[in-house]
């Protein structure tokens, strides 16, 4: 007794009260509609269990609060008709830190003037791609002459330049210089200087405006300038700094920072002549769903050249410049996913709504057919 009461109890709360089956009208409108909206929920099913499956990306801006920081700068640039021997590649920044002719984690490699690899194995940039018999027997207790440029021996051609660079004198006469002489220093340019140079690798700086630039012969610091020695650049015409720049980032490369210097090419026939580009760098850290993040940057960049040839009365020095500032602001991409609950109320606004108005439209035809019916059995339909 006490389970029919309680049955008829929650009776009274059903919201969905069944007609008997013996007047439920079934018509092929009915069915159509019925066919229809289920097609439609199967379709809209598919499309937000896509979009729940989805990560979605979102951008924020804040302002950059990092100190201290380094930035790696990776690059991959070939020079067609410049060789590799007179190729340095220079860091400096507002902070007084320079870098010259940097030699780690930068590589040089030779190539023919087809631009094909010459050497499979590539040198550090600043290390001698001139080299000769260094090995040759040397007379017991030899101290090769370093030419005034410093106080003890210099018994090979590289440490001759060396000292010739520490002092801030060109290397214009190596013909003269025993050590060259004797290792076919010589012989070695003449074989070189119609070869291209491809420069990679990564360079490591503060986070701070500055530049980094390819430029042709030794750089050294002079009275507090830099300076680089130009006598070998200048012996032939023949050089000059059209370039491919392959790729170039500011941290590790990622799928959606876009760079816009990546695949560039340059070319020119003038020996003297300067291409620069300034860069605007944005810090960018992404944060992915596992919690991890990842920073890099991405820039905006202009650029400018400048032909310095005898007699245009502009002087400066030939080659490649990266003039870069930094932002201030931060740009956080954050992956997202939607909730599994979110996934569920989207299912149910889409059954419950389809259906909804499936019924509505089925009703307004099935009222239709009967009021035609009606008229036609009153004879009154037209």
């Amino acid at each position: 007794m006490f389970q029919r009461k309680l049955s008829n109890g929650f009776k009274r709360f059903d919201a969905y009260a069944k007609p008997l089956d013996d007047f439920k009208v079934k018509t092929f409108a009915g069915g159509a509609v019925t066919i229809i909206s289920s097609i439609i929920i199967i379709f809209l099913f598919i499309s937000e269990f896509l979009d729940y499956r989805k990560v979605h990306t979102e951008p924020i801006l804040t302002v950059d609060k990092s100190r201290k920081e380094r930035m790696s700068i990776f690059m991959n640039i070939t020079f067609p008709h410049m060789p590799c021997y007179l190729l340095s590649v220079d860091v400096m920044d507002v902070s007084g830190e320079q870098q010259n002719d940097i030699e780690h984690d930068v590589y040089k490699t030779r190539l023919d003037p087809n631009g094909n690899v010459i050497e499979s194995e590539a040198s550090f940039v600043g290390e001698s791609e001139i080299e000769g018999d260094q090995d040759a027997e040397l007379p017991p207790n030899y101290c090769g002459s370093c030419y005034g440029a410093r106080r003890g021996c210099c018994n090979t051609c590289d440490e001759v330049k060396e000292a010739y660079a520490a002092k801030g004198w060109s290397f214009n006469n190596p013909g003269k210089v025993e050590q060259c002489v004797r290792e076919g220093y010589g012989d070695k340019v003449e074989e070189q200087k119609n070869e291209g140079c491809n420069v990679h690798g990564f360079v490591k700086v503060n986070k701070v405006a500055g530049n980094f630039h390819f430029a042709p012969g030794k750089s050294f610091q002079q009275n507090g300038m830099h300076v680089h020695d130009l006598q070998q650049f200048y012996k032939s015409t023949d050089f000059d700094f059209s370039h491919i720049i392959h790729s170039i980032s500011f941290g590790k490369p990622q799928e959606r920072i876009f760079n816009p210097l990546d695949d560039t090419q340059k070319e020119t026939s003038i020996s003297r002549y300067q291409f620069q580009y300034f860069l605007k760098i944005v810090s960018t850290n992404t944060v992915y769903l596992d919690g991890t993040e990842e920073p890099s940057n991405q820039y905006s960049v202009t650029e400018h050249d400048q032909d310095f040839s005898i007699g245009s009365g502009v002087y400066g020095l030939p080659g490649v410049f990266f003039n870069y500032e930094i932002s201030p602001m931060l740009v956080t991409y954050t992956e997202t996913r939607k909730s599994f609950t979110s996934f569920l109320t989207g299912v149910c606004a889409i059954v419950g709504g389809v259906f909804t108005v499936a019924g509505i439209i089925d009703s307004f035809i099935y009222t239709a057919e009967k009021k035609l019916k009606k008229k036609i059995e009153l004879g009154k339909a037209s």
